[in-house]
């Protein structure tokens, strides 16, 4: 916690940039851009809440993320590689002495979560008072006695970009809380885990770990679901600059709305085949098995959900060769095995265009460019549930320029995010 009365001047002074640093992995203008953002919370705080007479002042930050490797894995109780980026929601945030939670986000406005009850309200499915009041019940079920708040949040992840905005603000709000009213005994992956069950069963949405474990461990992690329970996270260490490279994520300006049974489709055809093998996920089966049955698999199932059936088999294997390339110091070797995950989601998972779709095909337009673009250099692949959304990108350093402005051309001015991966995950700054 910080004094309330200095803070501002205090960050315009530069007494927080070593802690921006460690944090964001910045350094010059960009650690006194982030500066200024946590001036202008303080600032929206002393100005929404004037009643809060709090004299200390806490700051608080949570990352979005992006999927490196497993694409559609993970609902398989399979492997996954992530990374928490550079964008973030960052908050102002005070004890208020009440039993309600006030959170002021920028662009939303007020939401009050009343802590008189935490129970899943029907109503508030798909909210982000569902949210608040879900990790909120969390931190009660742990043993500990929460009370209300005040934070004045803005937020610069970007919405409709597969880098989890839900994960974030989960994790931010753990943060809070942990701070507040945990004497900070939650570490990162408890904190994903309170994220998830918030997720699931308040928001009523049914997100895997991965999301909010990026989020909240920060870096990049790998992610084993071979126990759903008790999922393994481990953190690798990647500095992207250091390999010459800039992570990009590409808008390919199209909708995900619509696309429900599109996404749908995907778990339900691999746990058709996964059946055929008397289980429910498909983790253990080989490609020696699928091939095996193949005849079957096809006559039963269809080919779609035999050629899934495969990606899963493949990508899995894969986003643990890439968690060992990367521990191995292997970028080059890294990079080969992201673009065959992307050969492999376009191929074999089919879910970068909707089936029937002729005239919009968003992604592998996007898809497509980088590929021109990147001249067999670096790596794409689709990002994330696919069909419409994002394409990410590890280009070299030395075409980002050109790489930008031509997707930039192509698709629309801003729709390629040059982002960094973040060595933190939510902290208190």
């Amino acid at each position: 916690m910080h004094d309330r009365k200095t803070l501002a001047q205090e960050l315009g002074a530069g007494a927080l940039n070593s802690r921006i640093e460690e944090v964001y992995g910045c350094t010059g203008q960009e650690t006194n851009d982030y500066a200024e953002r946590l001036v202008r919370v303080t600032e929206g705080f002393d100005s929404t809440f004037p009643e809060n007479d709090t004299e200390e002042l806490g700051l608080y930050s949570a990352p979005g993320r992006t999927e490196i490797g497993g694409n559609h894995t993970d609902h398989q109780c399979g492997c996954v590689l992530a990374a928490s980026v550079n964008l973030d929601a960052v908050a102002a945030a005070a004890p208020n002495g009440k039993n309600v939670i006030r959170f002021f986000s920028e662009g939303y406005g007020m939401i009050e979560v009343d802590l008189a009850s935490t129970d899943p309200v029907e109503s508030e499915k798909e909210s982000t008072a569902s949210l608040i009041r879900g990790m909120a019940a969390q931190a009660q079920a742990r043993g500990f006695a929460v009370s209300g708040f005040d934070a004045y949040c803005t937020s610069s992840v970007l919405g409709g970009s597969g880098l989890s905005s839900s994960a974030a603000f989960e994790t931010l709000t753990g943060v809070i809380l942990n701070d507040f009213y945990c004497d900070n005994t939650f570490d990162a992956v408890e904190i994903a885990k309170m994220g998830q069950k918030t997720e699931n069963n308040w928001f009523g949405k049914p997100s895997g770990l991965m999301d909010q474990s990026a989020s909240s461990v920060g870096g990049v992690v790998a992610i084993d679901f071979a126990d759903v329970e008790k999922p393994v996270v481990e953190k690798i260490d990647l500095n992207l600059a250091k390999e010459g490279y800039a992570l990009c994520i590409v808008d390919s300006r199209s909708s995900h709305a619509d696309l429900t049974d599109a996404y749908a489709s995907i778990p339900m055809e691999m746990k058709s085949v996964a059946a055929l093998f008397g289980q429910e996920y498909l983790r253990g089966i080989t490609v020696q098995q699928l091939m095996e049955k193949t005849p079957q698999i096809r006559e039963t199932c269809g080919d779609r959900a035999f050629m899934r059936a495969m990606h899963f088999v493949l990508d899995n294997e894969r986003a643990q060769q890439e968690a060992a390339a990367l521990r191995a110091g292997d970028f080059s070797g890294f990079l080969k095995l992201v673009n065959e995950s992307g050969h492999s989601s376009y191929e074999y998972l089919q879910n970068t265009a909707v089936e029937g779709s002729v005239r919009n095909q968003a992604v592998n337009v996007a898809l497509a460019l980088c590929d021109v673009l990147l001249g067999g250099r670096g790596a794409h692949r689709v990002h994330g549930g696919g069909f419409a959304g994002t394409v990410q990108a590890f280009v070299p350093l030395d075409m980002l320029e050109t790489f930008r402005s031509g997707i930039d051309a192509a698709i629309g001015e801003g729709s390629c995010h040059v982002l960094s991966i973040r060595p933190v995950g939510g902290a208190v700054l």
